[in-house]
């Protein structure tokens, strides 16, 4: 009689086991996150979030398991809330804040209008996504992934489409990792050598009262124009002001590691977990990624031809480069910029001018989702 208890038990363990329930759909998503995993790990793509995101991939896609961020009672359950309500991403400004440098952008504000022109990208996607049947809140989703800010991109998703968080998440944060080799083929297809060897001057200096209202004054107007861009330009400048502020250290050091590492955990593991075989394998998702590309791409292409733009306008005192840095990929997109223009004159040092445009790209991509969410806001 025991014996036959315990080939039972042992029966009913393997019946109701993940390997007996393991559809092929499951074994897809699992493999998807192996591939995340293995960039995180290997490639060192953006491996602060996407390991997290892979490996909440890997969890809600587990059969019998119930770990995605959508079974109500679970962990990911509770954890997502942080996602839904709204709180990790403005939390993640936060800790951007105060390790943000904005005197470049100080020294010279006329990078905010290549920042600007970066976000071009994000609204022409917007009217790509609207032409192709994705309505307008999971058309502004898929637009901000064109910002190049992956907070940002979950920020809006999270409020206007959920469903779609998996796929906006894993491309907004794929592309970031792939700045090195999507950007370059289109920063030389769209600038001469003659543009690439400009040497720009060096930047002036930023007083420290400068730093201190900049953030101040950006708040106040930024928020004022756009009320739905303040949970995340708000706590972007509150971090740069306790930084530059210089009185306030241990806020600062607990906002860039602990407060940071913790919530960027919290993020990444809930969002990966939103990644299911049901929301995720879909047509849909590969429309996500190819019009999410397509926004990079644009807000890239955008950036640098208005860099071209101030070429002429400046008799040639401007080096193009730096436009595309207008992408909120910070430093990432500065340090291709400053790449391919020392690539074609070793004498060439555009980073701190690129560093510019990059901060602008973070409060502009701010401000394009602030103006999504004021229209398709609930």
């Amino acid at each position: 009689m025991m014996f036959q208890e315990v080939i039972s038990t042992i029966t009913d363990m393997a019946v109701n086991s993940g390997f007996a329930n393991l559809d092929w759909r499951s074994l897809i998503m699992i493999l998807i996150s192996f591939v995340l995993i293995y960039l995180a790990v290997k490639k060192e793509y953006e491996p602060l979030l996407l390991l997290p995101i892979a490996f909440g991939m890997l969890l809600a896609n587990l059969p019998v398991a119930n770990l995605n961020s959508m079974a109500d009672g679970s962990l990911l359950y509770y954890l997502y809330k942080g996602v839904k309500l709204g709180i990790y991403p403005p939390l993640i400004f936060l800790g951007i804040g105060t390790m943000t440098d904005f005197g470049p952008l100080i020294a010279n504000p006329k990078s905010f209008l290549l920042g600007a022109a970066a976000q071009i990208g994000i609204f022409i996607t917007f009217f790509g996504a609207l032409a192709l049947g994705f309505t307008g809140p999971e058309a502004a989703s898929i637009g901000i992934i064109g910002g190049a800010d992956g907070p940002t991109a979950i920020y809006v998703t999270s409020q206007l489409a959920d469903h779609l968080l998996g796929s906006i998440a894993v491309a907004a944060y794929s592309y970031m990792a792939l700045v090195p080799i999507i950007q370059p083929p289109i920063m030389k297809a769209l600038t001469t050598k003659k543009e690439r060897s400009v040497v720009m001057q060096q930047l002036r200096p930023v007083s420290k009262t400068e730093r201190i209202i900049f953030p101040i004054m950006v708040t106040l107007v930024v928020c004022m124009l756009v009320p739905d861009a303040a949970p995340l330009v708000g706590m972007l400048m509150l971090g740069n002001l306790m930084r530059e502020s210089g009185v306030v250290d241990r806020l600062v050091k607990t906002a860039q590691n602990e407060l940071m590492n913790i919530i960027t955990i919290f993020l990444g593991v809930t969002v990966g977990a939103t990644a299911t075989a049901e929301t995720f394998l879909t047509p849909k998702t590969l429309m996500i990624i190819a019009l999410g590309l397509i926004a990079f791409c644009i807000g890239t292409a955008c950036g640098v031809l208005f860099g071209k733009l101030m070429y002429v306008a400046t008799k040639g005192k401007v080096n193009p480069l730096i436009g595309s840095a207008g992408v909120s990929a910070v430093p990432m997109a500065a340090r291709v910029s400053q790449k391919v223009g020392q690539a074609e004159n070793p004498g060439n040092f555009l980073l701190m001018h690129a560093m510019g445009p990059n901060v602008a790209g973070v409060i502009g991509s701010a401000v394009a989702a602030g103006v999504l969410l004021s229209i398709f806001g609930k």
